[in-house]
Order: C-alpha cells, then structure tokens, then sequence
C-alpha cells in the first residue's frame, strides 16, 4: 500500500445509504468491499500493503451493523492500530434522521439488520443508533441523507470523498433554509437571517444567491459585507487548528428562512474567498 492509498472504512445508519456510496466510489475508481467483518479489516489491510497493485491504490470497506455489537465497539481501536501501522484509514458516516429511515423502510419493505419479531423498526433504528454512536464521534467525514435522493447522495459522495486530497482539509460550504431544518452533520452553523433579504425585492424574489442581480442588491449592503468579513477572518484563525488535530473535512453552513437567497450567496462567497486561497472548497446548496 503505497502512501498515495485512499483506504476509506464506509460506515453509517441502514438505509442512510452506505451501499449507494459504496457504488458510487465503485463508479469513480475505488476497489469496494461491503459488509466487511471488523475482525477481518486490519488482514485485509495487511494484504493490500503486501499487495501494492495499481487497483489497490483507492479502497472502500463497508462496516455496519450487521457486525457483531462488539466487534463494532472495537472498530475505533482498530482503525487506531492501523493509523500506527501506517496505514491513513479515514472513517466516512453517513445518517439520516430517524423519519426518512422509517419512511425509506417502509417504501422499500426491505427487512432492517436488527428488526425481530420482538423489536419493531422504530425499535431497531433507534437500536443501531446507539450501536453505532462511538463510530460516528469518531468520524472523519459525516454526510447526512436526510434530504437526499439517489442522484444527490452520489453527487455528494463524489464531492466528499472523491474530491478531496489525501491529508488536505477539505472545507464544504453549505446552504440550507431553516424551515426545513437544520444540518445535523455541519460542523459551523452561522444563522443570516438577521442580512437584508432580497425575496422581499421586486424582481429578485424568484432568483437565487447564484444571480448577479442578487450578488448586487446583497453587496450593496454594509452590513452583508461586514458578517462575511468577520466569519472569513473567524475561519481563517481556526481553520488551522483543524488541520492540526488531522481533520480531514469541514463543513460550513449558511442558513437563512428558505435557503434560497442570503444563505446562498454566503456559501458561494467563502467557497471562493478561500478557494483563491488555495483551500479545497466544495459548495452544496439543499434547498434549491
């Protein structure tokens, strides 16, 4: 396993969408191995590193529920072990809140890992939540589905994972509409709806932050300049610290009462005030 190896364990919730992920790292290059027992994974790593054949260079391991509740508890000090061997394993989690879990079950009749006949789904979900609550502190990349379908979820796999350099902090911009929720898997939320907005203007209500129109109608006002500027230099001291502690994502997130206009904008400006910065910026808008 040469030092350019992306080896990515692939964890998260049932029906969050860990296999969706998995084929779509599948489609970008990676050689994907699903449902893996954590026993199993530091022999599997060990055989890549004696194995360094070029469709080895980009692996993904599915790691879930259906492993035995203690392996699962041990996959942290295992993912430790193989960091000290060398071996730089990035944890992926992905969720979705426990609605859209129930909601996608029901519409799919598939069977969860750890329904029976004496737990019910709701019973099960909430089950592996709890499970699966150590592995998902330690997560290097959180994605949430929650608002996802297929095509979004592999879109933003490909952001994620695939679009990241291997020990660079990739920043991820965000916009969301508060109305529907805030981002459960952002690590900064910055509230704008305090900002001018432009849904109220003639002409600019059905635009969004990506329009120059509405570009300049926020640019005009001090106070839009004045927030962006504090949360750039805001993020410009931490940012730093992160890199640090070995963190490998960070997501930013903007959100304003429909997510169409202030949030936007926001999200649009520090991708690029920091891509010009030499930074990885990726940008994702929810809700439009």
């Amino acid at each position: 396993m040469s030092d350019g190896t992306r080896f990515l364990i692939i964890s998260g919730l049932s029906g969050a969408g860990k296999t969706v992920a998995l084929h779509a790292l599948e489609d970008a290059g990676y050689y994907c191995v699903d449902n893996l027992p954590v026993g199993i994974l530091p022999m599997f790593a060990s055989y890549l590193a004696e194995h360094d054949l070029p469709h080895f260079e980009r692996v993904a391991v599915g790691i879930d529920a259906r492993n035995h509740p203690e392996a699962i508890a041990e996959l942290p000090a295992t993912i430790d072990a193989l960091r000290i061997q060398g071996i730089k394993a990035e944890l992926v989690f992905i969720d979705a809140s426990d609605d859209t879990l129930l909601q996608r079950f029901s519409e799919t009749r598939r069977k969860h890992p750890l329904s029976s006949d004496v737990f019910s789904l709701a019973e099960a979900i909430e089950r592996e939540r709890a499970l699966l609550d150590r592995i998902a502190l330690r997560a290097d990349m959180r994605l949430d589905t929650t608002r996802s379908n297929v095509h979004q979820l592999r879109t933003s796999i490909r952001e994620l994972v695939t679009g990241k350099q291997a020990g660079i902090l990739a920043l991820q911009f965000r916009s969301f509409g508060f109305k529907r929720g805030v981002p459960s898997d952002a690590d900064f939320v910055f509230d704008v709806r305090c900002l001018p907005n432009p849904y109220w203007e003639l002409g600019l209500r059905e635009l969004t932050g990506r329009d120059e129109a509405v570009r300049a109608y926020l640019e005009s006002m001090p106070t839009v300049v004045e927030m962006a500027t504090d949360i750039e230099q805001f993020l410009e001291r931490w940012i730093s610290r992160f890199e640090d502690v070995n963190r490998s994502y960070l997501t930013v997130a903007f959100g304003c009462t429909g997510g169409r206009h202030r949030s936007v904008y926001m999200a649009e400006r520090l991708a690029q005030y920091f891509a010009a910065r030499d930074k990885k910026a990726v940008i994702s808008h929810r809700d439009i």
